[in-house]
């Protein structure tokens, strides 16, 4: 994982990078406690002030078995341009300055009412990234799901089907971070992360003109996604959590759909590969893995944030609180 981060930096590397202090840094190590999936993400810095464009291969050039004397033709691999639009992601937080003064600690009781707007930020970060589209929210960004919706698309292939027929279903998703890959992007020539600025105190105006002092901070986080190799990237929708059992005899077979996901990556060393899945279905994939026998492939591994994650044939699982229970079913 440290080698990893050292060649993919990830939010935290971005943000010690341009904070020596480590004030941005102890925000970014809040939101990774918050939600899993932000510690692991690449970052990249787009080429356009609104995004990223990048040239992704879409066909191989042709290649002969030559005799000799004869000749080859020329050929040359097909290439696409795809561009990738950035969303900005803003709250303001306030505080009545008499209270945040009273207990003597203003820096810290502000801290303690900023931590719901990052949690919150966060929380709408990472269901974004799974569900977002611009085609339906304009100001935000295209995420995964809509990119992995239709089993007979070009990227089909990667969609592993979980077996339900219901209402009640949820994703699992492998996902491998990388510059080449798949990575996050922000603006060029802006930061990295979420940005956060004090404001210090200022004055608030009630609708009925009275007026009373607040301390203000503001949070800004300009982020987007960018798929530059869709292989890189298993959906395993069409999960019934109702249908889950301990012992893999009902519903999905999690370990199976696993391996089959693993199977469908070309080079696992490409990036930094993570397995997610929202708590109900990681709880079960516990229980099934005990019931199969398979704790050999359980193992636990340090991160980068000193806390012990387990893996699955070297393989994070993390948990994502933000993927829903109620998804449309893949066809």
């Amino acid at each position: 994982m440290s080698v990893l981060a050292d060649t993919h930096p990830t939010l935290l590397d971005l943000a010690k990078r341009q904070d020596p202090d480590g004030k941005i840094a102890r925000i970014v190590e809040m939101l990774g406690q918050t939600n899993e999936i932000l510690e692991d993400m690449t970052w990249v810095e787009g080429n356009l002030i609104t995004g990223h464009t990048s040239t992704v291969r879409t066909g191989l050039p042709s290649v002969t078995w030559r005799k000799m004397y004869g000749g080859v033709q020329p050929s040359k691999s097909k290439t696409a341009q795809v561009t990738d639009n950035t969303g900005m992601l803003e709250a303001y937080a306030e505080v009545d300055k008499a209270l945040a003064d009273l207990n003597g600690n203003t820096a810290e009781f502000r801290l303690s009412e900023d931590k719901s707007f990052i949690e919150s930020m966060s929380q709408e970060l990472a269901e974004t990234l799974f569900y977002g589209n611009e085609g339906s929210e304009p100001e935000a960004f295209t995420g995964f799901s809509p990119r992995f919706n239709d089993s007979t698309a070009s990227n089909g292939e990667n969609i592993i089907k979980g077996g339900s027929s219901d209402t009640d279903n949820q994703s699992m998703w492998l996902v491998v971070w990388g510059p080449d890959t798949v990575h996050g992007i922000i603006p060029k020539g802006s930061n990295a992360g979420l940005q956060h600025r004090d404001l210090g105190e200022q004055t608030k105006q009630n609708a009925d003109g009275s007026m009373f002092q607040v301390y203000r901070s503001h949070y800004r986080w300009d982020a987007g996604l960018t798929v530059r190799d869709w292989r890189y990237i298993v959906r395993i929708p069409n999960i019934e959590i109702s249908a889950l059992t301990a012992d893999a005899s009902g519903g999905a077979k999690l370990l199976e759909l696993m391996d089959d996901a693993i199977s469908q990556i070309p080079n696992l060393g490409a990036g930094r590969p993570v397995f997610y899945m929202s708590r109900k279905i990681n709880s079960y994939l516990r229980k099934q893995m005990k019931a199969a026998v398979k704790n050999s492939t359980l193992t636990m591994e340090k991160n980068e944030f000193g806390r012990w994650v387990p893996t699955y044939d070297g393989i994070p699982l993390k948990k994502v609180d933000k993927l829903a229970a109620n998804e449309a079913l893949v066809v």
